[in-house]
């Protein structure tokens, strides 16, 4: 089993401990009413593009998520936040750096990471650190003890976790030769995330968008070996739009973050299938470390 496969399947365990971290009340969380700005690079990006929509949509505060070479470090905010596993990635550093002056606080899972030094808090996500190239863990843990800070966890989600670890995949899915992943709302970094999994670990031809988006353009590269992945509700008639281009929808209750394990575990399944190794993406390293030109 390679590792990103075990850390899959650790999911669940690890949701319930972000949980009790989230219970032990870790400081310098946004508090209600702070304008945030919260950075990531890849998969933290759009962990913190699903927070930042979650937050402002339950009236905390306005909330701005950015790639965080893009940082715009000239506009005003009252915190910033930093999620980073690594702890060492070269463009959080310097997101936090331009940010100087401003309350910041690092989710990471190495808080003895330049991270660590650079944020005025931390909050240490260590159980959840990975050997894996690509994000898994780490990153929904963290969207698990953000969304607890804004009470927005279901009693159930470490059951469903497991449940999504347990389930078969559909077969049309491990069959499509092209991918897309939809959501509205917070889940719109879901299907960014879910679609860069595909990439990252199989080499995939998938695509992601704002479910509504996906009908202006991008449905037509869709056919017969399609696979367009939902987040949430569908939209109302889209699906049927879907179904009849011939292309498999995958539609599941429940948390869309708990469906987000199906989508890694496709994007295993799929390199497997092809013979590629998941824990050895292309052109890829753990944490991106520029070296000063």
């Amino acid at each position: 089993m390679s590792h990103v496969e075990r850390e899959i399947a650790g999911q669940p365990a690890c949701w319930n401990r972000a949980l009790e971290a989230h219970a032990e009340g870790p400081r310098g969380l946004p508090r209600d009413g702070e304008r945030v700005a919260v950075v990531g690079c890849g998969t933290s990006r759009y962990i913190a593009q699903a927070y930042a929509t979650l937050r402002e949509s339950a009236g905390r505060g306005e909330t701005d998520a950015f790639a965080a070479s893009e940082f715009p470090a000239a506009r005003r905010y009252d915190r910033v936040l930093a999620i980073s596993r690594s702890g060492t990635t070269t463009e959080v550093l310097s997101a936090l750096e331009r940010a100087a002056g401003t309350p910041a606080v690092a989710v990471t899972g190495d808080p003895s990471a330049p991270v660590g030094a650079a944020a005025d808090a931390v909050v240490d996500l260590s159980f959840a650190d990975e050997r894996s190239v690509v994000q898994t863990g780490f990153a929904t843990s963290a969207l698990v003890l953000l969304r607890a800070g804004l009470g927005l966890v279901p009693a159930d989600l470490c059951e469903q976790a497991a449940r999504a670890v347990a389930a078969p995949l559909p077969e049309e899915a491990l069959a499509a030769g092209q991918f897309t992943f939809l959501g509205t709302g917070w889940t719109v970094g879901l299907a960014h995330e879910a679609a860069l999994k595909l990439r990252e670990a199989s080499g995939a031809w998938t695509e992601s968008y704002p479910a509504m988006e996906y009908r202006h353009g991008p449905i037509s590269v869709t056919g017969t070996r399609s696979a367009v992945w939902f987040f949430g509700e569908p939209p109302a008639g889209l699906l049927d739009q879907v179904r009849a281009t011939g292309a498999y929808s995958s539609t599941a209750p429940g948390d869309p973050l708990a469906d987000l394990i199906r989508a890694q575990r496709l994007a295993v399944a799929l390199a497997r299938r092809h013979g590629l190794d998941p824990d050895r993406p292309r052109h890829l390293t753990r944490s991106v470390v520029l070296a000063d030109s």
